[in-house]
């Protein structure tokens, strides 16, 4: 059955909400007075369109931002982050307990984050050094209502493994999501089939399942449909609404929202070349209108494949 997630979470709260968030760190919310009210509205809205729709949704906390590095440049100690990944689960408890239905599962997840930019790989980490860093955002989550976690644009394979071994440490089920250039490659240069088998063969197929995430369907239609894996092991997407690459969008200093029925129609095209799509969403300048145009674009196909009630 289809599964939706919610749109671009960080430019939403920016952009149309006028909300300030410091290195796009989303969670600081939970520790300001006035700040989880307006997380949970934002919820609240995907909440409402999955219940409609009568589909499942993905509930993904506000936690992108919520590991070491970025709580050190934030001013935050160990115990403010800890406590941050645990309210943002808390909040989606409420939003579930007050929409879920049996037509509208919800799933509570907690997001990880790459350690560094979201588009710029950097000096990177080894494997090892990957898993002991993320262990710790993985480690609260764990003990919290959160029933999976899945960790998003990711830049290069070692730290893809690093988050798998983490969660497969705190036995956690996983998604890992990559995000790709406008070649549909990596920002490493690695194509997005090499690292999905990398990261397979390291953990032993852990992953319960692959994503693409802050990338323009456009970017990485080209290279589906030309190694098996992605067709079987990609089963969630959370596309831009922007076309531009991610060094354009760097530079940007306004919101590209896309047209929403432009990107609904490219999703719909992508499902000849991923019979496991799942998952949908959106990522940077999408926000709920895209998710319901994307949700109805996609909708007949999966309603056609479950045949009568």
């Amino acid at each position: 059955r289809l599964f939706l997630t919610d749109g671009g979470i960080e430019t939403t709260l920016i952009y149309r909400q006028g909300l300030e968030l410091p290195h796009f760190a989303a969670f600081v919310l939970l520790l300001e007075p006035h700040g989880a009210p307006a997380l949970k509205d934002y919820f609240l809205g995907y909440a409402r369109l999955a219940r409609g729709l009568g589909v499942g949704l993905v509930l993904e906390s506000a936690t992108w931002r919520a590991n070491a590095d970025w709580a050190a440049r934030l001013g935050l100690t160990a115990e403010d982050l800890s406590e941050a990944n645990r309210r943002a689960v808390r909040l989606l408890e409420e939003v579930r307990r007050e929409h879920a239905t049996e037509r509208s599962p919800m799933v509570i997840s907690g997001c990880v984050g790459p350690r560094g930019d979201g588009y710029e790989p950097g000096q990177g980490m080894g494997e090892r050094e990957a898993e002991a860093y993320h262990a710790a955002q993985i480690e609260v989550l764990s003990r919290t209502a959160a029933e999976m976690v899945c960790a998003m644009t990711l830049t290069y394979t070692e730290e893809a493994i690093g988050i798998a071994r983490a969660a497969r440490h705190a036995d956690m089920p996983v998604a890992l999501s990559f995000t790709v250039e406008t070649d549909g490659h990596l920002p490493t240069g690695e194509s997005l089939a090499a690292a999905i088998r990398r990261v397979d063969q390291a953990t032993r197929a852990y992953p319960a399942y692959y994503m693409v995430n802050c990338a323009h369907p456009t970017h990485f239609s080209g290279v589906l449909g030309t190694d098996e894996v992605l067709g079987r092991r990609v089963r969630g997407l959370r596309a831009n609404a922007s076309a531009r690459s991610h060094a354009e969008l760097n530079a940007s200093t306004t919101l590209d929202a896309g047209d929403p029925e432009a990107l609904a129609h490219e999703h719909r095209r992508l499902l000849d070349h991923l019979p496991g799509l799942r998952v949908v969403g959106g990522c940077c300048g999408t926000d709920e209108r895209h998710v319901e145009a994307i949700a109805r674009a996609l909708l007949p196909r999966f309603e056609a494949a479950a045949g009568p009630p």
